[in-house]
């Protein structure tokens, strides 16, 4: 629980678990039958991988430089276009159709699912389309199809960049074709769009994504993931290229409940693009112990709250609190409550009011977001008063 009197950020450290620092030897040099290894800052100048389950931070090289991501762009296409289905802007079954001067301005340029002017196409193909084979003329069509106009279908991208937390990104076009530089992205923004992606529209994303070909028109295509079919557990996301941006990926598996979410971007080739990406994922679940530290509903910590029912809400996560450890050490872990408070009454249950600030020796802090286990209503007149007492005896 904090301490301290007066209003605002609180933090409280807790010693959830006292582990001794082992001097051990690096794993990094290890190599698994598959190869696991960070990759060289030649092969990817940009990497960046963090567990989705906890939000830990499991590696980071230039995770804020900000980079062009060519076609990574049309993760957030995508991840627009499942948020309006779910608010029921956009339905999988309608259809679009190709506009005379967007056929003229995108026929054949780049990676494209070969769309007719005037021809009928489902949301479901384009989707497809964009996600598989990378159709740039899909993703501009859905935009304009989906928001009247590319430039309205930018803007809410950019919107829902925001929305989510990704803090230093920006959005020109709707599949990351060259733009004179009004495109960017930072690795730790990317992993934030895909764990937003996943988190909220699981069934979405394994519709559309991670498919290992995809045939219109008669014209049959495969992906380019690097991973997908060859990494077990792999099932995505989205690899991207220009001459100037070079080669990228952000890319995501799942094994045993733990999901790793990836980028390498600035590779100077396919090649050293994709076996930066294998060795770089396989390295996340060969390097790592996940430990599980609280259970789910499990209480974490308690908060102090003002003018409400009950002087304190009990804290908890949304599912169970991991660590990740390095394989073979035992290394020093520490936990720190933060939160402005005290709360102001009344909290709904669930709302998140905290975080804990993880903090383990040799790795990147990270926070977990810490919600209300019970709602705690404002207090009526008798408990104000009580309140006020236990304040000056308090």
């Amino acid at each position: 629980m904090a301490t301290g009197a007066g209003a605002g950020l609180r933090t409280t450290l807790f010693s959830i678990v006292t582990l001794a620092a082992l001097s051990v030897a690096s794993p990094l040099g290890a190599r698994s039958p598959r190869e696991a290894a960070i990759p060289s800052p030649v092969d990817a100048p940009i990497a960046y991988l963090v567990d989705a389950r906890s939000g830990q931070v499991l590696y980071a090289r230039d995770a804020d430089r900000r980079f062009m991501p060519a076609s990574i762009t049309k993760v957030m296409t995508t991840f627009l276009a499942f948020e309006w289905m779910e608010e029921g802007r956009l339905n999988p079954r309608q259809s679009f159709v190709m506009r005379p001067e967007t056929f003229r301005k995108w026929h054949r340029v780049g990676s494209t699912m070969f769309l007719s002017a005037n021809v009928p196409v489902s949301v479901d193909d384009l989707l497809h389309g964009v996600t598989t084979v990378s159709a740039n003329d899909g993703a501009v069509v859905l935009a304009e199809g989906a928001a009247g106009t590319v430039e309205d279908w930018v803007a809410a991208m950019n919107a829902k960049a925001r929305e989510i937390g990704m803090h230093d990104s920006h959005y020109g076009t709707p599949n990351g074709w060259m733009d004179e530089g009004n495109t960017w992205v930072t690795a730790q923004d990317l992993a934030t769009l895909g764990k937003a992606m996943i988190a909220r529209h699981p069934s979405k994303y394994r519709h559309f994504v991670g498919a290992t070909g995809f045939k219109y028109n008669n014209i049959e295509q495969r992906n380019h993931d690097p991973i997908s079919g060859v990494v077990p557990g792999a099932d995505g996301i989205k690899t991207g290229f220009t001459n100037q941006a070079g080669y990228g990926f952000l890319g995501s598996a799942v094994r045993n409940g733990q999901r790793l979410i990836m980028v390498v971007a600035g590779s100077p080739t396919g090649r050293a693009r994709n076996k930066a990406s294998r060795e770089f994922i396989e390295w996340g679940f060969s390097a790592f112990e996940p430990r599980r530290v609280f259970a789910p509903g499990q209480i974490i910590a308690s908060a102090k709250v003002q003018d409400g029912g009950a002087p304190l809400v009990n804290l908890v996560t949304d599912g169970p609190f991991y660590v990740d450890v390095l394989k073979g050490t035992n290394p020093a872990i520490s936990y720190t409550l933060r939160y402005e408070g005290p709360l102001q009454a009344p909290i709904a249950k669930g709302e998140e009011v905290a975080e804990m600030v993880v903090t383990i020796d040799g790795m990147p802090q990270y926070r977990v977001p810490l919600k209300a286990r019970e709602a705690v209503v404002e207090a009526n007149l008798l408990q104000r008063v009580f309140n006020g007492m236990r304040s000056w005896i308090t």
